[in-house]
């Protein structure tokens, strides 16, 4: 087995260590600096931090919040939940976030299998979205921001001290693109391994100013909040990535981190800024740079300006990201540091750093990681941040080997140099009745990322060929319309095709594509909450559509 291990242990906790504790020692070492804030003016110091967190914990106190219970936590985020947050692990709680976009039947499976014992929401609407998935009264947002100013419990700071590094902190249910969620166990190790060895392989790029707009009932936006807490940034938050274009300029962030999803969206929006020629030139001039692992320069451009004037570094995990988006940004002078990661990892497997970032690759093991490539392609992972199993339901899947080995159901390379690079999914690559195995993530990013384009699944498992179906993006497909009158939009989007094509092989490349009805989306059950295709789902919904894809050739 091809295999690299980064063995210094790097940032771990004590065994009698808590998250929280470790958090409220850095206020204490920086109490004037400032830390979480809202996009509209309120600013925590560290040291306000501190007490705002101590006021929540001691109202979970006098409202029965015991050691172990579980407190289910459905919203976007704010600065209230991030409070909840960190208030929910200092007494010892376990937080299972719930995703806003979470259907009934979702939300009562994970209000079921977690036994979550007390509830928040971000408002009354959403309160009600819990109560009727079996929930008791839920407390809201505005209602815990009232909270910070409880005087504190005589015994917070013993419940605090009695917290273990291997006491459970959170069970996040995994999404997974078919079944049942499963719940994952992250304990207060797990996750502080995962944020402050993050912040340890990137340097000083957490010394400095973020906008956070990350979901936090995802794993890799809890892993960022505690990045930034334990890296002392100061961290704006933000309800959602739509939240985020308008805010850069004013925010100025140094550094974000993000979703392709969000970089694609943030590059749509730049394209109503310059010309066709102006990109096309950034993104050729960006990868020259990123292959020659030169460091852009930030210039006087009209992207640099939408993006605050000061963003020099993103880390961008959670799904693959095409290559000609990084150099995009690398053109005006933003490097993308690409990550790996899963759930049952606490988000951080690798991280490429900005003095060694390499293209194409999502970077190198973070510190006390093992990262191995099994003999059919798998990532295996090894480390203090590995989950130590699955919750209720699934309890009894095992996700590490005998060996100690998370398997990760990803393909993937190492280099010489211990970059990983992935390279697909153990259950998505597609295999032509031919016997050609096809990867679809490459095809279906570079055809995503055509202004008329919303979202695309290839097609091909037991079939003759490729073929793809693709989603307009509506608000653009109709001020194309409007100047396109006479224009048929499948002829616009076979361009994109013919880009992503000229990624692969003839056998490999996408012969048909149908433009269809709708969208992919959360809400329809077609994406799932981290917006990854839910391929079987979609192949049932548009089966019509797919049948036609294959007469059309005979």
């Amino acid at each position: 087995m091809n295999s690299v291990s980064i063995t210094e242990n790097g940032s771990d906790l004590a065994d009698h260590t808590g998250l929280y504790s470790v958090i409220s020692a850095a206020a204490a070492g920086n109490p004037e600096r400032n830390s979480l804030s809202t996009a509209d003016g309120t600013v925590l110091t560290c040291a306000e931090l501190d007490t705002a967190v101590r006021a929540v914990a001691s109202a979970l106190l006098a409202r029965g919040v015991a050691a172990g219970d579980r407190v289910a936590v459905l919203g976007r985020t704010t600065l209230e939940w991030a409070l909840l947050d960190c208030a929910i692990l200092a007494v010892g709680a376990v937080l299972v976030p719930v995703y806003p976009t979470s259907s009934p039947v979702q939300i009562k499976h994970i209000l079921s299998d977690s036994g979550s014992a007390h509830f928040a929401a971000e408002d009354a609407t959403d309160a009600e979205r819990l109560t009727a998935a079996g929930a008791a009264a839920a407390w809201t947002f505005p209602e815990i921001a009232t909270w910070t100013t409880t005087a504190v419990a005589p015994e917070l700071d013993a419940r605090i001290a009695a917290v273990r590094a291997d006491d459970l902190a959170m069970i996040v249910y995994t999404s997974g693109t078919t079944g049942v969620a499963k719940g994952c166990m992250i304990t207060h190790r797990n996750m502080y391994v995962s944020s402050a060895n993050t912040v340890r392989q990137t340097g000083a790029m957490f010394d400095g100013t973020t906008v956070h707009a990350l979901p936090l009932a995802h794993v890799f936006g809890q892993t960022i909040l505690f990045a930034c807490l334990v890296g002392g940034s100061q961290t704006y938050l933000l309800p959602g990535i739509p939240d985020l274009v308008p805010a850069l300029p004013r925010l100025r962030p140094t550094f974000l981190a993000m979703i392709p999803y969000g970089l694609e969206k943030i590059r749509k929006f730049c394209r109503t800024l310059i010309t066709e020629e102006a990109e096309q030139d950034a993104v050729a001039r960006g990868l020259d740079l990123l292959g020659a692992g030169a460091a852009p320069e930030s210039t006087d451009n009209p992207v640099g300006a939408a993006l605050g004037g000061r963003l020099r570094h993103v880390i961008s995990g959670g799904a693959s990201l095409d290559d000609s988006t990084a150099g995009f940004y690398a053109g005006f002078g933003v490097v993308i540091l690409n990550c790996y990661g899963l759930t049952e990892a606490a988000t951080a497997v690798t991280v490429n750093a900005p003095e060694t970032n390499r293209l194409a690759t999502t970077g190198r093991p973070i510190p006390g990681t093992s990262v191995g490539i099994g003999a059919d392609g798998e990532v295996l992972v090894r480390g203090p941040h590995v989950s130590p199993g699955y919750w209720g339901a699934a309890a009894d899947q095992r996700p590490v080997d005998d060996e100690g080995w998370l398997h990760t159901g990803d393909l993937g390379e190492l280099d010489d140099d211990g970059f990983l690079r992935i390279t697909g999914r153990k259950k998505e690559i597609l295999v032509t009745s031919t016997g050609k195995n096809v990867a679809p993530a490459p095809l279906e990013d570079r055809v995503r990322l055509h202004p008329l384009v919303s979202n695309c699944m290839v097609i091909g498992d037991g079939r003759a060929y490729v073929t793809a179906l693709v989603t307009l993006d509506e608000p653009q497909a109709q001020r194309w319309r409007a100047a396109n009158p006479q224009g048929d939009p499948a002829a616009a989007i076979q361009a994109a095709v013919d880009e992503a094509n000229s990624l692969v092989s003839r056998p490999e490349s996408i012969r048909e594509f149908r433009i269809v009805d709708g969208d992919f989306t959360v809400e329809n059950g077609l994406l799932t909450s981290s917006r990854k295709l839910r391929r079987a789902a979609i192949e049932s919904a548009y089966s019509g559509d797919i049948d036609q894809l294959y007469l059309s050739r005979g």
